[in-house]
């Protein structure tokens, strides 16, 4: 066999870079500083290494058919049945290959989503061809539990083959009472009604599957990967133990099961969770005495990734995440569309969520290659220590008595409740960035189109008779989006949003880092950032920030620069009637001498953005 080397006699010249010669290269540029500075951890506490060798002796993780493409999944959520079948029909004519039917009450609905009546479930699936080869996933919630039913009657209703139709049912009560904090019912009081559900569309001739273990739960909460598939497996092994109970063989309740993930904006985390799922779920297969078979995984792009401002970096985000799971061996992927946050999308969102797929698969050609992160040392690595922490917290579910024990006992709650404060913390901080709400806001973006719709009312979810802690979805962006509803209402009722005076001392090569993050700073709390040029005057700055007609006021410029002038700028903002002034940059040695001449507060990379402007507008407010 001929080497790389032999078609490319010029690189033969080179000898091959070593690990130790990589390494090398990064001490020079570390100039003494520890290497373990470049080390990163994940929310669940993983070690990412800046470099890493090949990983030997792995095998392709196992999951679509080679060469096989995704389902292409479209969301069908308009409460108009007649609209949402009008959509559905131009996704399938344009590149869609399946339907999510999302249903009012389900955990992803948001607000919105069909009307769960049987009425409703045939307007929908009018002229859509069920035996035809399109994907159908059902999301469902507890008071539209029955709409798994009506599509069942409606398949029976038209003559079509229930074997010839690919559905997914979506059954998962204990999704449903994560996020609701109660059920009217114990676990075994709910097992009998799933599994004679289940039971009676396997007899009708449905192949399934029919449970679902929804890891979004977990993930739309701020909780972390190892949680996300620590919930999907307990969930998992419920389904497979009650399905069993009633009589299924285990190798015919083993395609009964699938599961859902949610892929964020985080590639390699993102693959490597997908990645670990297969191998988590083939070791419980195996312990049940089972030949594994790949696991059908669904996957959605992120609800709590997404931010109602400058929503088109959503588009951005969701292409990462399908890329992500795409690459990760993902049975179907249902992209978001990017002004979901805002409200139901309109026929350009839904566009841009299809295309998103149709491109990374008929462009890209993503499906070509079976696994290609198989032998990636950082993805291996990640995927190997995802899988280890996941196991661990399963067992931690099983002892408590399995999943609906766990819920009960509050396990997975207040392990997600303590990953999303740390989460909400270095996103306060900015540390987490989120491009267009955290960092780089447009005070100025044009409003974005939504349909208009009446969401579904549904009756109130049972008795409130078991309790336990609720798991409720979020969206990250929401702290800052807050201020940034402030900053429109103010508009709305002034004429002008609050301001801040960026005082700028000194030449532009002394101010112009520090003003154009104060600008990023305030402006993402939707205060206005109002630019000057340099001031070396004390007078003249006071009377440009009285001219400005701003509340705030916040001097930028060097170190060196302030130690000259920004206690004198200081004490004439003062006399100018500034009530709050920042300083953007650390505090320093002069930080007592500072706040004698009138500066109140200090700004900078790290601070809690999200407390100082809060505060500014309850400063504001005051006046």
């Amino acid at each position: 066999m001929t080497s790389v080397t032999d078609d490319l006699p010029l690189a033969a010249d080179f000898p091959k870079a070593q690990f130790e010669d990589w390494r090398k290269l990064v001490d020079g540029v570390l100039k003494g500083a520890p290497f373990e500075k470049l080390v990163g951890k994940t929310y669940d506490g993983l070690k990412i290494d800046p470099l890493y060798q090949r990983a030997k002796g792995v095998a392709p993780v196992a999951g679509r058919p080679a060469a096989s493409p995704w389902q292409i999944m479209q969301r069908i959520d308009h409460p108009d049945a007649a609209l949402a079948n009008a959509q559905a029909l131009t996704d399938l004519e344009n590149g869609a290959t399946g339907l999510a039917l999302v249903f009012a009450g389900g955990n992803g609905s948001h607000g919105f989503g069909l009307e769960p009546t049987a009425d409703a479930v045939a307007k929908v699936l009018k002229d859509v061809h069920l035996d035809a080869g399109i994907g159908i996933e059902l999301q469902i919630g507890p008071q539209s539990r029955m709409a798994a039913i009506h599509v069942a009657e409606y398949v029976k209703s038209k003559g079509i083959d229930p074997a010839a139709c690919d559905i997914r049912f979506g059954l998962d009560p204990l999704a449903a009472g994560a996020v609701w904090g109660h059920s009217p019912y114990t676990w075994e009081e709910i097992v009998p009604a799933v599994t004679g559900g289940i039971k009676g569309l396997a007899g009708l001739g449905f192949k399934g599957p029919f449970a679902s273990s929804d890891g979004r739960v977990i993930h739309d909460a701020g909780g972390s990967e190892v949680q996300e598939l620590a919930f999907v497996l307990a969930c998992g092994v419920a389904h497979l133990r009650a399905i069993e109970g009633a009589g299924v063989p285990l190798e015919q309740a083993q395609g009964m099961v699938y599961a859902r993930l949610a892929a964020d904006a985080d590639q390699f985390l993102t693959m490597a969770k997908f990645r670990a799922l297969r191998l988590l779920w083939a070791r419980i297969e195996a312990a049940c005495g089972l030949t594994p078979k790949p696991l059908f995984i669904a996957a959605d792009t992120a609800w709590r990734m997404l931010t109602q401002r400058d929503p088109y970096v959503n588009m951005l985000r969701a292409t990462m995440a399908t890329f992500a799971a795409g690459l990760a061996g993902a049975n179907a992927i249902t992209v978001l569309p990017y002004t979901l946050a805002l409200g139901l999308p309109d026929p350009f969102a839904r566009r841009v969520a299809r295309n998103t797929q149709l491109l990374l698969l008929e462009e890209s050609n993503l499906a070509k290659v079976s696994d290609p992160a198989a032998g990636s040392g950082g993805i291996e690595t990640l995927t190997a220590q995802l899988c280890e922490a996941a196991w661990a917290l399963f067992q931690e579910s099983e002892k408590a008595g399995g999943a609906f024990a766990a819920l009960q006992q509050g396990l997975f709650q207040s392990k997600v409740a303590t990953t999303r404060k740390a989460r909400e913390a270095n996103i306060a901080k900015r540390r987490d960035v989120l491009t267009g709400a955290s960092e780089f806001p447009n005070l100025h973006e044009s409003a974005t189109v939504v349909l208009k719709a009446t969401p579904v009312a549904l009756p109130p979810y049972g008795e409130e008779k078991y309790k336990f802690d609720a798991l409720p979805p979020i969206r990250l962006a929401e702290p800052f989006e807050a201020l940034r509803d402030k900053s429109d209402a103010a508009l709305k009722a002034r004429g002008a949003r609050p301001k801040v005076f960026l005082v700028n001392l000194g030449t532009p090569a002394d101010f112009t880092a520090r003003a154009t993050f104060a600008k990023s700073f305030f402006e993402a709390g939707g205060i206005q950032a109002v630019d000057s040029e340099g001031f070396a005057d004390p007078a003249k700055l006071a009377a440009a920030f009285k001219a400005s007609g701003a509340e705030l006021a916040c001097l930028c410029s060097s170190d060196k620069v302030y130690a000259g002038q920004a206690e004198a700028a200081a004490r004439a903002l003062q006399q100018a009637g500034a009530r709050h002034i920042y300083l953007a940059g650390r505090p320093t040695d002069t930080e007592a001498a500072l706040r004698g001449a009138g500066v109140s507060g200090f700004i900078f990379a790290g601070a809690d953005a999200l407390a100082t402007l809060q505060d500014a507008y309850r400063r504001m407010e005051q006046q």
